[in-house]
């Protein structure tokens, strides 16, 4: 979720205490970024004090708020707190752009873990990205590995201040980048073209020396030339393979 200014939170009060009642309202809030995917089926929410604070209201509200959405099926509440109930919602850009790189080509029985930080990214990526050095970003890190248990994948990637400014699907997960909990970025791209962005990808691939690995790279530029985001992907070159595509238009 996003992490609102003062401003804004001034913003949201002015608009939230006009007409209907507020709890209402941040219940019409909380289920628009749920339907983003921000928060996707099955994840659990942030707690009370953390969506009043994200809304700037009381955790009496907020509580109201759940109240409705569990009412309508919109969010359910077990031992492990709530979650979103919505179905999944199908992604449109095409399979071979899926993010992270490579993972809608994971075997079947793969097991697979992705989470997502607010930190410094990994070096070498500052660079490409433009950030200051020292100057924490969104980082998001996937593994998979063989029901064996041997691994199969490991990837990095870092978004630039670009990508945060001007994708607020992105940018909402920032509060909740604490890299313990599930993220689910897999409509990464989708909402990159639909904040009007075109994306030209560079993909590089190197062998491993001494290993059965390859380390693909990939670089994800707009239409001005402004660096997207930058991934680290290691794979196993015996066991998988990766095809690609590339460039996708901003969606109109």
């Amino acid at each position: 979720m996003a992490r609102t200014t003062p401003h804004q939170h001034v913003h949201m009060r002015r608009t939230l205490t006009d007409g209907e009642p507020l709890y209402r309202r941040v219940a019409s809030e909380l289920l628009g970024e749920l339907r983003t995917g921000v928060v996707p089926p099955g994840e659990r929410l942030p707690g009370e004090r953390h969506l009043a604070e994200h809304f700037g209201v009381s955790r009496e509200t907020v509580r109201q708020a759940l109240e409705l959405l569990r009412r309508e099926g919109l969010v359910a509440t077990d031992r492990r707190g709530s979650h979103a109930a919505l179905p999944g919602v199908p992604a449109e850009a095409p399979a071979a752009a899926g993010f992270p790189l490579g993972a809608r080509q994971a075997g079947r029985d793969t097991v697979a873990r992705a989470t997502i930080a607010w930190e410094v990214p990994p070096p070498g990526h500052a660079e490409h990205l433009r950030l200051a050095h020292g100057r924490p970003t969104l980082v998001h890190r996937y593994w998979s590995a063989s029901p064996g248990g041997r691994e199969q994948r490991t990837a990095v990637t870092s978004f630039s201040a670009v990508a945060l400014a001007e994708v607020a699907e992105l940018a909402r997960y920032r509060d909740r980048a604490d890299g313990t909990g599930a993220a689910e970025l897999r409509r990464c791209y989708d909402w990159m073209r639909r904040a009007g962005l075109s994306l030209h990808h560079r993909d590089t691939i190197t062998r491993i020396n001494g290993t059965p690995s390859v380390r693909v790279t990939r670089q994800v530029h707009d239409q001005h030339a402004r660096p997207l985001e930058l991934t680290e992907l290691v794979m196993d070159a015996l066991q998988d393979v990766l095809v690609y595509e590339f460039m996708v238009p901003a969606a109109v």
